[in-house]
């Protein structure tokens, strides 16, 4: 699996091949992560580490909206990226896909992630993700 920032997809291979590509939202702030709420998304070399149950997830994104319950959509695939809490997960605000709109995750559409959670995702896979 790849993530291209700048086009804001999310590739899934079979061999060399793509079988599928997701419009994702990726960090707010572009580069390379360099500190833990720099709002970017890391590049690099990655493995999927967790698979979690996240439609119970609340976040407050400190944008005066407060908290938001199901912020993470129904899914939340931790990357193992060696920051904390990096990973691939749906949203409760689609009009964000496309942006640069995150705290540093990979967002998808819910129905999407749960395609690809079922169809195309499995635990120590790699994950690169590229500018």
């Amino acid at each position: 699996m790849k993530v291209v920032k700048h086009e804001f997809k999310l590739y899934v291979y079979n061999n060399d091949k793509v079988i599928k590509s997701y419009n994702v939202a990726v960090g707010r702030n572009l580069g390379q992560k360099q500190r833990a709420g720099d709002n970017r998304t890391p590049e690099g070399n990655f493995t999927v580490q967790q698979i979690q149950r996240s439609d119970y997830w609340s976040h407050d994104f400190r944008d005066g909206k407060g908290v938001i319950e199901k912020a993470y959509g129904p899914w939340f695939i931790r990357l193992k990226t060696g920051w904390k809490g990096i990973g691939i997960h749906g949203t409760h605000a689609p009009s964000s896909i496309g942006k640069n709109d995150t705290e540093g995750c990979i967002r998808l559409r819910n129905e999407e992630l749960v395609e690809l959670k079922n169809n195309h995702i499995k635990i120590g896979m790699p994950v690169v993700i590229v500018k």
